[in-house]
């Protein structure tokens, strides 16, 4: 029965909004991983901190795509921890880049609350969010 749930609750976390929020997050992942891939690799030095966070993103948005594909009480929660983490994320880092944009002399995924990325990146963790409390009361 236990089982039986699990891949019950796995279906409802990519049905219908959920297979947007997929594809969504894996368009980031590809986007923020191979952007700081590239900047690590070629100009590390310029700017550290902003290609770490952006490598950090990626990171995070893959996590966040595999535990909505996996499905599960329990992936549903590690995705409602890491979203709520993306988006203090996105929020501080947002927050940072106005208050002080010499700190970060190159833009990173989360620059500006995510204007480079249309703001996307503070917009997925709200909607994922959301998605994913509605998932376990359904």
């Amino acid at each position: 029965m236990v089982a039986t749930e699990e891949k019950q609750t796995g279906r409802r976390l990519i049905s219908g909004p959920g297979i947007l929020l997929v594809w969504l997050y894996g368009v980031m992942v590809v986007g923020a991983v191979s952007r700081s891939a590239y900047q690590i690799a070629t100009e590390l030095d310029r700017a550290p901190l902003a290609y770490s966070l952006s490598a950090v993103a990626g990171v995070v948005y893959g996590f966040i795509t595999y535990t909505l594909v996996r499905g599960g009480e329990r992936a549903r929660r590690a995705a409602l921890v890491c979203c709520a983490a993306e988006l203090v994320g996105v929020l501080t880092v947002g927050t940072w880049t106005l208050v002080d944009p010499s700190a970060f002399p190159d833009a990173t995924v989360w620059s500006d609350y995510g204007m480079g990325y249309l703001f996307i990146p503070v917009l997925l963790p709200l909607s994922a969010l959301y998605w994913l409390r509605r998932a376990r009361t359904a």
